[in-house]
C-alpha cells in the first residue's frame, strides 16, 4: 500500500473461488479479461485485496493454478490473516487485535464434542481459525449449541457457514468484513482512504464485506444461496449492493460499470486493438495490447496472419533489442520472424509499473506469465517503450525488452518463448 502517495482511486475487495476465480471457466476467460481491465487502466493508481477463506498454503496452490494477479494486500483464512506486497509480510497489529479473548486450546477441546464436525484439513488450522465440513441439515443446531458452549467458557468468538458445508470459527473481531474494516482506517489513519471500494463475494463467508459503511458490493451471477438469502433479509433495498448478470471476474467487471467506478471495457474485449482513441500515451496499455496481439497471433484468432504480424513488427524498433531469460540476445524483429502458432497459449502480465524517464522516453516493468496447455512460465521483463515522433493513436515503440526468470517457475527454453 505504501506505493501510493495518495488516495486509491478505486480499492477492489474480491473472494477468490467462484469470484475471481471460475473453476467452471477451463479457458479463465473472466479472470483474464479482469486481468487486462486491471493492469491497463487501475493497477498505477489503485488497490487488489485477495480475501479468502483458503490458508497461506492452498492460496499459494491456486496462484500456481490460475493466472492470477498478484495483489496489494491479502486477507486469508477467512479474514484471520492480512499480509502485504509480494514478500506477503504480515500485520502484526492485525494479530494483536485477534488475541484478545480467543484461545483456540479451548476451541478444540469444545469442537471435539461435537461428531457433526469433521476436521477440515491441517493446512486449514490456523492460530485464529478452526475449520470443520458440517452437513447442512445440521448446520443451524450445531452452530447454535456450540456457541453457548464456547460462550460460557468465556470466548469472544463467531461461527461462519460458508458453502452449503464449511463451518469456521473465529475471534469476535475476525471475518472478511472486519480485515476490511481495519483495513479502512488504517488507509484512513495515513490519509489515504480509497475514493471508493467495491467488494466483490459469492458464499456467506463474504457477507460482512458489504456492512461496510461506503462499499459498494458485488454478489456475482453465480452467487450461492445462503448469500442471497442474507441479501434479501438484510439489504435487499441498498442499492449499493448489486446481483451481477454475470458469472465471477465478469461480475466483477460488470459492476465497475454499474457503480461508474471507472474504465469497465477490457482490451480482451476490443476486437480491433490497433484502432485506438487515445489522447495520451499510455505505456500500461501498450504492454496489455502488445500481448493480447501476440496471443491472438499464435492462437490463430486471426483473419490475415501476415498483415497482424506485420502490425505487431511495426510497434518494435528496427534496432530494437531482446534479451531472452536464458541471456540470449536477438533482434526483436527476429523474434518476431520465428513466431509460431500454438492454440492452447495464453499470455498475461502483471504489476505493471511505467516510469517516466524523459520527455518521450518510458521504463515500464512487470511480470509476464503464458500457459501452453497445462504448463505455467513466468519471468521479470523490463521494456523501454518510446513515443518520439509518434501520435497517442499511434501507441509507442519498443526499443529493448529484458527478461530474468523468476524465481521457482519452470524455465522455458524453446526456441518459441517469445518477449
Amino acid at each position: 500500500m505504501d506505493r501510493l502517495m495518495s488516495s486509491p482511486r478505486l480499492m477492489i475487495v474480491s473472494d477468490l473461488d467462484h469470484t475471481m476465480v471460475d473453476h467452471h471457466d477451463p479457458e479463465n476467460l473472466s479472470i483474464l479479461r479482469f486481468n487486462a481491465l486491471w493492469e491497463a487502466k487501475y493497477r498505477h493508481d489503485s488497490l487488489l485485496v485477495f480475501s479468502t477463506g483458503r490458508s497461506p498454503v492452498l492460496y499459494k496452490q491456486l496462484r500456481k493454478e490460475k493466472p492470477m494477479l498478484t495483489p496489494d494486500v491479502t486477507i486469508m483464512s477467512v479474514g484471520t490473516e492480512i499480509t502485504y506486497g509480494n514478500e506477503m509480510v504480515p500485520d502484526e497489529g492485525w494479530v494483536e487485535f485477534l488475541n484478545q479473548k480467543w484461545d483456540k486450546n479451548v476451541v478444540t477441546e469444545e469442537t471435539s464434542k461435537f461428531s457433526e464436525l469433521t476436521l477440515q484439513s491441517e493446512t486449514e488450522q490456523r492460530q485464529h481459525k478452526a475449520s470443520f465440513y458440517v452437513e447442512k441439515e445440521k448446520a443451524q443446531e450445531v452452530m447454535k449449541t456450540l456457541c453457548e458452549h464456547l460462550t460460557k467458557r468465556g470466548l469472544d468468538m463467531k461461527i461462519i457457514y460458508s458453502g452449503g458445508m464449511d463451518l469456521d470459527v473465529l475471534p469476535q473481531g475476525a471475518g472478511k468484513g472486519q480485515a476490511l474494516a481495519y483495513l479502512h482506517k488504517k488507509l484512513k489513519d495515513a490519509g489515504k482512504l480509497p475514493k471508493n471500494t467495491l467488494a466483490c463475494g459469492d458464499s456467506g463467508n463474504d457477507a460482512e464485506l458489504f456492512t461496510i459503511p461506503d462499499v459498494h458490493g458485488v454478489m456475482v451471477q453465480n452467487a450461492q444461496e445462503e448469500l442471497l438469502q442474507w441479501h434479501a433479509e438484510n439489504a435487499k433495498n441498498n442499492p449499493k449492493i448489486i446481483h451481477a448478470t454475470e458469472r465471477c471476474a465478469a461480475g466483477i467487471i460488470e459492476a465497475i460499470g454499474h457503480f461508474n467506478l471507472g474504465p469497465n471495457i477490457s482490451s480482451r474485449d476490443v476486437t480491433d486493438l490497433s484502432d485506438a482513441k487515445l489522447d495520451h500515451f499510455d505505456p500500461a496499455y501498450e504492454v496489455v495490447k502488445f500481448y493480447l496481439f501476440f496471443e491472438r497471433w499464435r492462437r490463430a484468432e486471426v483473419e490475415n496472419a501476415e498483415v497482424y504480424l506485420s502490425n505487431l513488427k511495426s510497434v518494435c524498433s528496427p534496432s530494437g533489442v531482446f534479451v531472452h531469460p536464458s541471456g540470449v540476445e536477438q533482434s526483436l524483429y527476429d523474434c518476431i520472424n520465428k513466431l509460431k502458432a500454438y492454440e492452447q497459449y495464453r499470455v498475461w502480465v502483471d504489476q505493471v509499473f511505467p516510469s517516466h524517464i524523459d520527455s518521450d522516453t518510458w521504463i515500464v516493468k512487470f511480470k509476464k506469465w503464458e500457459q501452453t496447455g497445462e504448463e505455467q512460465q513466468g519471468c521479470l521483463t523490463t521494456v523501454v517503450v518510446s513515443s518520439k515522433g509518434l501520435k497517442p493513436t499511434e501507441g509507442l515503440t519498443w526499443l529493448h525488452v529484458h527478461q530474468t526468470w523468476i524465481a521457482g517457475t519452470t524455465q522455458n527454453t524453446r526456441n518459441d518463448w517469445f518477449l
